[in-house]
Parts: C-alpha cells; structure tokens; sequence
C-alpha cells in the first residue's frame, strides 16, 4: 500500500476559494445575526478591557515613582486588578457560553443540510462512493468544522486586542511603535507562506480519517461473514495497514503544524529584545519615563501574544475551511436522477410502459439498448434470466433509483420523470433480496412506513398471514427486538416483516426481488400467502427465484442481456423448450413436487 493510497478527492470533490467558503459559512450565521453581534460587543468590550490594564498599571508605576508613599494608588491598583479579573471572567464566560450557543446552532444546521443532500441522493451515488467516507463528512468534519469556528471567535478578539494596542502604543512612542510596525510582517509573511502547505497536509489528514472508517464500518458490517471463513486476521491487518496510513499522514500533519509556534515565538522574542534594547536607549536619553517604558514592554508582548496565535492557528483556520470544502462538496454533488417537473401523484393505476428505454452504469456497459414492455394494471409479471440479464435493473429504473440515458418510463400513461418524487415512491411497494430491518421491534419495523399505525392494527393484518403464526413462534411476539439489520430473525422472517411493510400500506406498484436463500416449507408457505395478497391487489413485478411465484403470476418475462426472448405463461414456456426451459431446468426445477418424488425413488432404488 502506497503512503497516500485512498487519499485522492472523490469524484464529486471539488475546490472553493477562501472567500466563497467564508461567504457561505456567513450565510449560515446570517439568521442568528443579533446574537452576533451580541458576541461582537461583547469581544469588544473585553478587549477595551484588556488593552486598558498595562496603561492604568503604567501610569500607577509613574505615580509611585515620583512618590513611593502614595499608597492610595497601591490600593487602587490592587482594587483595578481586582475589578479587572472578575469583569474579565464574567465577559468571557458570557461570550464564550453565547458563542457556543451560536456555533452550535450553526453546526446542527450545517449537518443537517449534509444529511438532507446525502439522503437525496440516488442509489448509483451510493453504489459509487464508500459510506464509511460519507459518514465521516457528516461527523468528524462538521465536528472540526465546530472547534475552528470556535477558535476564530477567539482570533477575532485577539485581532481587536491587536489593534487596540497598536493605537495605544503610538500615544507611548511612536518611535518604538513604527519599529515593532516594521517587525510585525515578518511574522505574517512567515504564516501566508505554511498556508498552502497546511491546507494540504490538513485535507489529508480528513481523507485518511474517512479512510480508516471506512475500514472499521466494513469490517463490523460484514463480521459474521469474516468469521465464517476464519478472515479476522485478514480484516485486522488491513485495518492495521490504513491505521498505519493514519498515523503516518497525521504524524506528518504534526511535524508541519509543529514547525510553526518556535520559528513564531523566536521571531518574535528577536523583535521584542530589539525594541527593549531601543526603548532602553530612550528611557536613558529622557525622551519616555520608566512607566511608559514598562508599558512599552508588556505591551509588546500582549502585542505579539495574538499576533502569535493569528499566525499560528491560521493552519487550524485551514483546516477548518478544508472540513468546510469537504462538507459543501458533498452538499453540491450532482444528482443524478433528474425530474423533469414536480407533478403531485394523487392516485396511480399501475399501467407502466418502457419506451425505447436505454440504460447503462458506465459507459462501458450498456444494460438496456431500445427495450420495450407494457405492464397493465394490476397485471403480475415475474422477470427470469441468468444474472447481468437486466432484472434488477427495469425493478430499480422503475423506482426512480438510477437514471435512463434514453427513451421514456410511463406510469399511467405519464412520464415518470415529471412526478413528484416523494408522492410518486408512495405509491410503490419495495422488497429488496436482503431485507433490511431498523432496529427496533418487529411492529416498529412493520409500521415504518405507517407510524399511525396501532400495535392493534398490526397484529390484526399479521394475522392474516397464516393466522399470525409467523410471529407468535417469537420470543415476544410482535414485540420482540430484531437486533441489528435484524440479526436475530431468520432470512424467511426478515421476508415476511419486510412483506407486511408493504401490506400495510395501500401501494399500486410491488416491486420484489425474492430472495435466493432456501426457507424451509412452512415459512415459504407464509411467505408465498403474503405475497398473493399483495398481489390480488397490485401491479408486481417480481425478480423470481422461487417456482411458486412463476407459476402464480399472470405473466413470465424471459431476459437475456437487456432483450425480452420470451413471454408467456409458466405451462406454455415450458411447452415452447426454449430459453425458460433450460432456465427452469437449472433454477426452478429442483424446487418442484415432482423432482423431490424423483429424488426420493432414486434413493428407495438403491
């Protein structure tokens, strides 16, 4: 594995200037305006404050000098440091509890917009990019997006400190102040220099963490197959290489940010003696007093305390606005699934036409090329053929999950593409291969799509399955817990549930692709009852693997590589001896009453 290997900008990455970032980061702040500027005077205030201190102290050290008796001016010295620290822990307090107040708001706003993008997204936008990166957008990034913008509060009142500073000091000497206006540069040329370096070596930083979650999400997510085939060893050193990434780039990352505070602290104690040593010359030629001297001095180190921190937090500065980039990346990544109007859908029969359709994923590979097919209302089809036929395909264009390249997809004799997509999907009744339960209850994951719905309600339309014994088999019926992805259901009672989803809600379109995985007798039983009454009242189309269901819908599509080479009936297939036979003869036939007779007089012979 390469030092920077999985470190490249994914495809829809792409770059902002400074000030269309910090533009935009405004808007996000533009609703909670009086509060900042609440935080605003507040920062100003303290830095009034802040800039007052050494002038009150120098001009007591005058006073004292000139008569070292005067100890009402030693009490009001003590009284004035007194007052100053209480006002300067309560200001800040105040702001920094209203700043995070503020920063917080925003950050909410910000991860919810991602989230909103991302789950707008459709399914090839999914299939393209690893969620474990995506995850870590929404969180690690937003969070570092969080503790930056809190840290440039705090520059701000660095910054006006400076300022105010600089103004106080031309009253001093504006001799020595003009020098330490001279030296200051060099500080700033030094941090614009590191910045493009510290955007790069932040940017990476992001990736490898996306990276390494990437590599911790897939391996617990596919942990059991992992131990089915004893690959722990392999999953932990894949993830030890990417840890080691990781660490590399990130090490990398400190050294950088390391390099900036020394050079900062040794510029700016070679400026500091070089002003002592002048403002030393001055004191010794009469021209400014002890007191202003001293005010000098630790005004100049109050001066390049911010000027410091400007220079090097400006790296962190960045490091935000690459969490930034990354987040309004992903905000902007184009969809791919256009609609060509928002038309509301108040009610749908089920007739769907393909027109022409051309379809592929890539450019090199072309799924569907001129296909057409007519579904009528409420007719059942089931989609048979080898893999890469284009079944699931025609099921997710349908659904409106990936974009056709040509030709038209009809709904009632309207194009699909000018509905609108939410009460479009509503009228359409989904059940992947693999089922995917939330967790939560077995009810919870029925109602998901009706959270109306009563407990009462549930059971009554489970029961009509069987007479609810599917769930009554359960620890808790229909209350019992489904575990994660649900773990602890087996794959025939996961279908069910994912059946009753759709049974619950009044859908004119059920698209199902069965699942391969052999159930035993009873539940299929179950399972073949639910879908009839899904079926009795839907158009379906069914990516069948199971003989009951071929035999039970109206019609049979045979496909190979994006055509239609048959259709028909199960009996009048079978009878023609084409392609649906030989299919039949390797997917369907073992499942059928007389192959398992045959099986079983084969054994009594021997």
């Amino acid at each position: 594995m390469g030092f920077f290997y999985g470190l490249d900008a994914e495809a829809y990455d792409r770059q902002y200037s400074d000030k269309q970032l910090v533009g935009r980061i405004g808007r996000y702040f533009e609703p909670r305006k009086r509060m900042v500027i609440i935080v605003g005077m507040l920062t100003a205030g303290l830095s009034i404050v802040g800039a007052a201190q050494p002038f009150v102290i120098a001009r007591g050290l005058d006073l004292l000098v000139a008569d070292r008796k005067r100890w009402d001016v030693l009490i009001g010295l003590a009284l004035f440091m007194l007052v100053f620290g209480l006002l300067n822990w309560s200001g800040n307090w105040l702001r920094r509890r209203l700043t995070a107040k503020v920063i917080g708001d925003v950050v909410t706003d910000l991860r919810t917009d991602v989230f909103r993008a991302v789950m707008n997204h459709d399914m090839s936008f999914f299939d393209e990019f690893r969620s474990g990166r995506i995850i870590s957008r929404i969180t690690s990034d937003t969070e570092e997006f969080y503790q930056v913008v809190q840290l440039i509060t705090d520059l701000i009142g660095q910054v006006l400190l400076l300022v105010i500073l600089l103004i106080a000091l031309l009253t001093v000497s504006w001799q020595l102040t003009l020098m330490l206006v001279v030296l200051a540069p060099f500080v700033f040329l030094f941090s614009w220099a590191f910045r493009r370096i510290a955007r790069r070596v932040t940017r990476r930083g992001f990736r490898v963490l996306a990276e390494v979650n990437a590599a911790i999400q897939e391996a617990v997510t596919g942990i059991s197959v992992a131990k089915n085939f004893r690959q722990e060893g392999n999953i932990y050193n894949e993830f030890t290489q990417v840890n080691l990434q990781s660490y590399r780039v990130n090490l990398l990352r400190g050294y950088t940010l390391a390099a900036v505070f020394p050079v900062l602290n040794m510029l700016s104690g070679l400026g500091t003696a070089i002003l002592v040593y002048w403002g030393g010359l001055y004191v010794i030629g009469g021209s400014i007093s002890i007191g202003s001297w001293y005010l000098f001095i630790i005004s100049v180190d109050r001066f390049w305390f911010p000027m410091i921190n400007i220079s090097a937090f400006w790296s962190q500065v960045q490091g935000g606005l690459s969490a930034s980039e990354r987040i309004f990346a992903l905000i902007d990544a184009t969809l791919t699934v256009h609609q060509l109007a928002e038309r509301p859908v108040k009610a749908l029969r089920g007739a769907i036409d393909f027109n022409n359709v051309s379809f592929r994923y890539s450019e090199r590979v072309q799924v569907l090329d001129g296909f057409d097919l007519h579904i009528a209302p409420g007719e059942s089809i089931a989609l048979v053929g080898h893999t890469g036929a284009g079944k699931s395909s025609i099921a997710k264009l349908i659904a409106r999950f990936y974009e056709f390249q040509g030709g038209s997809i009809l709904a009632d004799g309207q194009d699909i593409r000018t509905f609108a997509l939410q009460d479009y999907r509503r009228y359409l009744g989904m059940v992947s291969q693999m089922p995917f339960l939330f967790s939560g209850t077995v009810a919870d994951n029925i109602r998901y799509a009706r959270p109306d719905l009563t407990d009462a309600e549930i059971e009554t339309v489970a029961r009509r399955i069987g007479g609810g014994a599917w769930f009554d088999v359960m620890p808790r019926g229909l209350h019992t817990d489904v575990g994660e992805r649900g773990a602890r259901l087996s794959m025939g009672q996961r279908q069910l549930v994912a059946l009753m989803r759709v049974l619950v809600r009044d859908v004119s379109i059920f698209i199902l692709d069965e699942a391969t995985a052999s159930v035993d007798p009873f539940t299929e039983m179950q399972i073949q009852e639910a879908m009839n009454l899904i079926l009795r009242h839907t158009t379906s189309i069914v990516i069948a693997h199971r003989l009951s269901t071929v035999r039970s819908v109206d019609r049979i599509i045979v496909l190979q590589k994006g055509r239609i080479i048959e259709e028909g009936n199960h009996d009048a297939l079978i009878a023609q001896g084409g392609h649906y036979a030989e299919l039949y003869d390797t997917y369907f036939r073992h499942q059928s009453l007389a192959y398992i007779e045959e099986v079983g007089q084969r054994r009594r012979a021997r």
